[in-house]
């Protein structure tokens, strides 16, 4: 959520309970996207979308939204959308959110789970998908914003995406609400 540019990408996934009668080899070191490198989440992505028992939904925020209502109630608004679209084909939906709050607005049970990512299957699941789909994303911002190096840091607020952004200024995806991108605008 902290990038400089781009949307913020969240995803919901469902898992049926024949899932977990099968045993997924592939998938057994599964953990949070932010501790596998970008190939091993490649194939891990990969495996999710393909396996028939895991349904998945993906949406995002556009830093238009993200200056409008912050960061936090943009990845929250994803939220809702991803789980209401995913929540149509499921029985018996409970949410596990990955963090210490609820999702207000949605009506089903709920827990919270912090680190949830590292300690919850399907949250982890739903972080890797999330986090590939983003970065797909950012490499083809950069085709139509050359400069600032998006293929390579997906917009986070590395030194070469800080001084590509002194030099060039920001461009249409870049979170105008965000320190330093505020202070060029």
């Amino acid at each position: 959520m902290g990038c400089l540019a781009g949307p913020v990408v969240v995803c919901a996934v469902a898992i049926s309970p024949a899932f977990y009668r099968k045993s997924y080899r592939k998938l057994a070191w599964l953990r949070d996207s932010k501790l596998l490198t970008s190939s091993q989440r490649e194939v891990f992505s990969k495996e999710l979308l393909l396996n028939p028992h895991i349904k998945t939904s993906i949406s995002f925020c556009y830093p238009e939204t993200i200056d409008k209502v912050n960061i936090y109630q943009a990845a929250r608004l994803a939220m809702r959308r991803s789980i209401k679209k995913l929540s149509k084909h499921a029985r018996n939906p409970f949410v596990l959110v990955d963090g210490d709050k609820l999702i207000h607005g949605v009506e089903l049970p709920q827990r919270a789970i912090i680190r949830g990512d590292r300690t919850v299957f399907a949250i982890a699941c739903a972080s890797i998908i999330a986090k590939v789909r983003r970065d797909k994303m950012m490499v083809r911002y950069a085709k139509k914003f050359p400069g600032y190096g998006l293929e390579q840091h997906k917009g986070y607020a590395t030194k070469f995406h800080k001084a590509r952004l002194a030099a060039l200024g920001p461009c249409e995806i870049h979170r105008r609400s965000f320190s330093p991108v505020t202070n060029l605008v």
